[in-house]
């Protein structure tokens, strides 16, 4: 196994092989590995597909290639994915940000801009874990105020790296917490409320890929036996907030769009509650929008 002159022969051995061991994206992994491993972007890459391969590359490339094929996601083992257009820092103690997130934060986007057209609305993101939507939006709206929470110190240590990393560290504030509750007992009042909590049902564990089973975090998964616990005490905490917020979205699991929504109305009365669908047309966010009583 990789014995490889060339980069492109490391690039076609190291795909067959990860394919042989069950490795859906085979091709696309040892890609970024290969960035990763050289330094370089795509393009570079290819410029290089003829060079010879560095020998004193061997050992770790062969390093690499084990800890893809054992089942590790390969932005934990690069140590980063793309978000929106950034590159965001990842590891084992916060869950890899995933492409339907970014329909969330461009849904919250627009609904900020229309009804915020003139002012500063302060966003708060709850279960921040790698900072992917906070420092989005304090990126994407140097206007806009935004603050985020997560009970796991690890997680915010990690999205107050991807902070500094995009120059918007001053920008956000972090709360360690549970929930809304850092949010209550600061007597702060969101404009916009987003978040990406755990909703996998508990009994789903067996099912999911060993890639997400055996390396993100369980704490980022699960939301109990119907992956709804944690709707439903941040649904309920609204109300202890100064006052219930402008827009609240959930990025929610298959089938719980409808169930998430009834906890939203029955929480408060709401102008407009829609769905967000995601690429495969499942509805995977939750958009409420209260214009009545702003400040």
């Amino acid at each position: 196994m990789l014995t490889a002159k060339t980069i492109r022969e490391a690039y076609v051995e190291a795909s067959s092989f990860l394919g042989s061991q069950g490795v859906a994206d085979a091709a696309s992994c040892v890609d970024l590995l290969l960035q990763h491993l050289l330094g370089c972007n795509r393009t570079q890459l290819l410029f290089r597909w003829q060079e010879q391969f560095p020998s004193e590359l061997a050992a770790p490339w062969r390093q690499l290639i084990e800890r893809k094929a054992a089942g590790e996601p390969v932005q934990y083992i690069i140590g980063e994915q793309d978000f929106f257009g950034l590159p965001f820092a990842v590891n084992g103690a916060v869950l890899i940000p995933r492409p339907e997130t970014e329909l969330l934060v461009e849904a919250l986007l627009h609904e900020g801009s229309r009804l915020f057209p003139q002012g500063t609305p302060l966003l708060a993101d709850v279960g921040t874990g790698s900072g992917a939507i906070p420092v989005t939006v304090a990126h994407a709206r140097p206007a806009w105020r935004v603050a985020a929470s997560d009970i796991s110190a690890a997680a915010l240590e990690m999205a107050r790296m991807n902070a500094q990393r995009h120059g918007v560290a001053e920008r956000v504030e972090w709360f360690e917490g549970d929930l809304l509750e850092p949010f209550i007992e600061r007597r702060i009042a969101p404009d916009i409320l987003v978040s990406n909590p755990p909703y996998i049902p508990d009994g789903d564990l067996p099912a999911l890929q060993p890639e997400v089973r055996l390396f993100e975090p369980h704490t980022a998964l699960f939301g109990g036996v119907e992956g709804l616990d944690l709707y439903h005490r941040m649904i309920l905490q609204l109300p202890q907030l100064p006052r219930i917020p402008t827009v609240v979205g959930f990025e929610v699991g298959i089938r719980q769009a409808e169930a998430v929504a009834a906890m939203l109305r029955a929480a408060a009365d709401w102008d407009e509650i829609r769905f967000v669908a995601d690429l495969q047309g499942i509805d995977r966010h939750v958009i409420a929008i209260r214009v009545r009583d702003r400040a």
